[in-house]
């Protein structure tokens, strides 16, 4: 497995592109925008876009699926139907799903939004606006703040102490780092 970091800079938000090297199949997490450099990281890598996940509708996050969808025809996943309509593979709680012949796990953690998803693929966590390095992602209630502590605090913090933390802003981190010293938990 391959990991390509991109920062969008209209809403400095990270994007991944995860390949996996034997397939040569690839899939996206969280393009808010389609710059040249994931075009040529897909392109020049000979890598079939076969997925995109989204950890929540936002604009930073999701922007550039329409862009993608008049190149390539990847299968788009996310916890809301309206991030591209019928073209939508709606994920529900937690699971697993193959893609690229990669295992990518999902987990949902409300509280940012109400469709914030996970994605765990090997040691990697997509976390979006769930987690950062440092601290949680902001909500708009005391009982949405509770319900992301407690979400992160039993589904993510049982994960292993080695997994590494692709958050949707900002630095990368791991596990081990946010149990020791988040803010917020």
């Amino acid at each position: 497995m391959k990991v390509y970091y991109n920062l969008n800079l209209s809403g400095f938000s990270n994007c991944y592109l995860v390949a996996n090297e034997e397939t040569k199949e690839a899939l996206l997490v969280d393009p808010g925008e389609v710059t040249e450099a994931i075009i040529s990281q897909i392109e020049n890598n000979n890598y079939k876009l076969s997925a995109v996940l989204v950890t929540h509708n936002h604009g930073s996050h999701v922007k550039g699926i329409k862009t993608l969808e008049k190149i390539y025809s990847p299968q788009i996943y996310a916890a809301d139907w309206e991030v591209a309509g019928e073209k939508t593979n709606v994920l529900n709680g937690d699971g697993k799903i193959k893609i690229a012949t990669m295992n990518v796990n999902f987990m949902a953690i409300p509280g940012h939004t109400s469709d914030s998803v996970v994605y765990k693929i090997e040691n990697l966590l997509f976390t979006g606006d769930v987690l950062f390095a440092g601290t949680i992602g902001t909500t708009n209630s005391s009982y949405s703040e509770y319900v992301l502590q407690t979400n992160i605090k039993n589904k993510i913090f049982t994960l292993p102490d080695n997994c590494v933390i692709m958050p949707g802003h900002g630095p990368l981190s791991t596990l081990e780092a946010a149990k020791a010293f988040n803010y917020g938990l």
